[in-house]
């Protein structure tokens, strides 16, 4: 048996407090760290946000230094103490939230040795991603999944149609430049590609126009292949998308009555009550009750 003392035990259940407070939102103390948390952080971004307005710099320049300082030193008190509750200090330091926390006060301390970096700051918005965990949205989480599978899944599809596009407008920006000339504007093939580009996205900045008849006519038949053009990654991503989807509702699918639709945290089928299995035929494990691995 733990030759633990009492007092040793007492500390052992107050970190434990501590870490459930920080880490899980299901009581209402739980609740409230995180929204004290996320007002906070909220309170950072207004704060940055108006410092970069010359007129409200110049007349509450040393509030905003003093309130950017004071959210710095408890985030980063926050920080410290997340590490040392953490049930794996590694693990939360590695994790998502962990990299995010470490990175929203960074800035502030950058600034001392590079003038302007506490701007960074505006990173610390995406710590406000634990409203989900706060709000009971964490199963959005799982169509976010499928949403990163199917991007994932398209890269090398989308990265050979960038290559196609990236030789496309080479091509025209080297064609217009021929046609055009530099008394037209196109005074260099790089000139004239930025323009393709432009004109192939359907930006259309207009700084730079083509003036020959023979030039015009280019200029159509690329606008009107940039509207094409746009629809393919798009189809891309959602042929993944469905194709992710199907294979997720096979997944997700009840062994017993062959009911679908089930989140991916579903452990019981909604249809028949029946335990769900995984892919790999065991029944399904506990979900995680937070976000951050503490």
């Amino acid at each position: 048996m733990s030759d633990l003392k009492d007092s040793d035990w007492e500390w052992s259940g107050f970190r434990e407090r501590c870490r459930r407070i920080i880490f899980l939102s299901n009581r209402p103390a739980e609740k409230l760290f995180d929204v004290l948390l996320i007002g906070a952080i909220l309170l950072s971004l207004v704060v940055v946000m108006l410092e970069s307005v010359e007129s409200l710099r110049m007349r509450y320049g040393p509030q905003f230094y003093i309130i950017e300082w004071g959210l710095t030193v408890l985030f980063t008190i926050e920080y410290i103490v997340r590490l040392y509750v953490a049930r794996s200090a590694a693990r939360y330091a590695r994790s998502f939230f962990g990299i995010v926390d470490l990175l929203s006060i960074l800035p502030t301390y950058l600034d001392l040795f590079l003038p302007g970096a506490h701007y960074l700051m505006t990173l610390r918005v995406l710590r406000v991603l634990r409203i989900f965990r706060v709000l009971k949205m964490v199963q959005f989480v799982g169509e976010a999944n499928q949403l990163a599978l199917a991007i994932r899944a398209s890269a090398r599809k989308i990265a050979v149609f960038v290559f196609a596009v990236v030789t496309l407008v080479c091509f025209l920006g080297s064609i217009m430049y021929v046609v055009e000339g530099p008394e037209n504007g196109y005074t260099s093939i790089p000139k004239s590609v930025y323009w393709a580009i432009v004109t192939l996205t359907t930006v259309g900045y207009g700084d730079i126009s083509p003036q020959t008849t023979l030039g015009q006519f280019f200029a159509s038949i690329i606008m009107i292949t940039g509207y094409g053009i746009i629809a393919v990654p798009t189809g891309i991503v959602t042929a993944e998308i469905a194709r992710v989807s199907r294979v997720v509702d096979r997944e997700f699918s009840c062994h017993s009555c062959g009911a679908k639709g089930h989140g991916s945290d579903a452990k019981f089928c909604h249809s028949c009550g029946t335990q769900l299995r995984t892919r790999e035929g065991t029944v399904a494990d506990e979900p995680d009750v937070g976000l951050h691995p503490g």
